[in-house]
């Protein structure tokens, strides 16, 4: 995500801005469901919007695979639409969240019993903005609430250039009773770092593609082709290399049960790999892959990937990359690598690895689709599984899956990553 900042301060009116009052549309939903207008399933949406999208006053988010800038009250209505589709529009969210204020508000009052702490209370709630209220822990502060809901659309306001965001979630499971999800906190000022004598873990641990004894330095699927003794290579997919501190925002997390239907289920599948672990080496990696290449297929044309990873063994590694279609595997390539001492480290290099048949008609076929979304469409049934282990002991020492949309930003390809887990 990028901010786009217009001129407001903190935006204490933040979502009244536009005159989205009370009574704008409140009573009535464009689908008229049967269940009212903020039936469960709405009010779950609701509540999850509410934790991907903090309050930002009359800043505009603009969405990376559309370059558009939205409010904060239109993309919790969009998200609304995708969860549910069901229409609501951005004044009723607006409304909704007014009326929840004035509810928390009210119930806030009558918690507190001492008249001097409710006093200053309600001094410091005269300051928020009904979003603010509505999205603050503070208003409950004797009520526990549940870890908040991982799934695919959650996002990081803190990414860099690689971490572009899609509101779009990747799977529509249907609806169960979910825990609400915890909300923003009111303070907007960034924790500091960790002292240097309180770090254990290497910063890059929480923060990159690594377990406690692999790192992925760098991954590329790419084209190249030689015109008048000049090489052209156009990049489908990339990680490049990273320098994180411990000012950097730590992976999100998604529940990898969500994704085994996506992966083999045979032996040696992502759900036996998970099951045996170690769970610190397993990764999700969402590609927004280019295929805007204008190189010109044919004789001469060369498809291949590269990676890098760096250790802390002097060991052999075998990289299995698993490609699967409809959840089942169609083809396997296994590589074996040694390690080089490179600056301290053990180095294992895959250069320029010839991209197997298959994966070559795939893109020829998914590059003469005439619409992205028909692209995504096929797109949304093709993953591949990297598992990289110790040849002689066979442990899993990274373990990552890998899914894919089409770029559509004029910067190429981008990438999101997750960490896998079991909550």
């Amino acid at each position: 995500l990028a901010w786009s900042c217009r001129g407001s301060p903190d935006g204490a009116q933040e979502e009244g801005a536009d005159g989205e009052g009370l009574a704008d549309g409140a009573d009535r939903g464009l689908d008229g469901d049967p269940e009212g207008v903020w039936s469960p399933d709405i009010e779950q949406s609701f509540q999850e919007a509410l934790a991907i999208y903090p309050p930002c006053g009359r800043r505009k988010i603009i969405l990376s695979d559309e370059g558009k800038m939205y409010g904060r009250n239109e993309l919790i209505a969009r998200y609304i639409k995708l969860r549910t589709g069901k229409t609501r529009t951005r004044k009723q969210v607006s409304s909704h969240i007014q009326v929840l204020a004035r509810k928390r508000v009210r119930e806030y009052q009558t918690s507190i019993k001492d008249q001097v702490s409710k006093d200053k209370a309600l001094q410091t709630v005269a300051n928020l903005s009904s979003a603010q209220i509505v999205s603050a822990s503070v208003m409950k502060p004797q009520t526990p609430f549940p870890p908040p809901v991982r799934n695919w659309y959650s996002c990081s306001f803190l990414g860099s250039y690689s971490t572009f965001y899609s509101i779009k979630p990747f799977a529509q499971p249907p609806y169960t009773t979910l825990p609400a999800p915890v909300p923003a906190a009111i303070s907007y000022e960034p924790l500091p770092p960790p002292r240097p004598a309180a770090i254990t873990a290497p910063v890059w641990q929480d923060r990159t593609i690594a377990s406690a004894k692999l790192r992925l330095l760098e991954y590329s699927a790419f084209l190249e082709t030689q015109r008048d003794r000049e090489t052209y290579k156009h990049l489908f997919v990339h990680i490049g290399p990273s320098n994180p501190g411990y000012n950097d925002p730590v992976l999100e997390s998604i529940d990898v049960r969500q994704i085994y239907d996506k992966f083999s289920e045979k032996k040696g599948g992502l759900k036996e790999l998970y099951e045996k672990g170690p769970h610190n080496a397993f990764f999700l990696v969402k590609f927004w892959a280019d295929l805007s290449s204008d190189i010109e297929e044919g004789s001469g044309v060369f498809y291949g990937v590269s990676s890098q990873y760096s250790g802390t063994e002097n060991i052999t590694i075998s990289v299995s990359t698993k490609v699967c279609s409809f959840g089942k595997q169609v083809v396997e390539k296994v590589e074996t690598e040694y390690a080089h001492m490179e600056g301290g480290k053990y180095v294992f290099r895959i250069h320029r690895s010839p991209m197997c048949e298959y994966m070559i008609n795939f893109i020829h076929k998914l590059k003469h689709l005439p619409e992205k979304y028909m692209m995504n469409s096929v797109l949304e049934n093709f993953t591949i599984l990297q598992v990289v282990s110790n040849r002689e002991t066979q442990e899993t020492l990274l373990c990552i899956a890998f899914v894919f949309e089409v770029s559509t930003s004029e910067h190429g390809a981008q990438y999101h990553v997750y960490r896998l887990v079991n909550d």
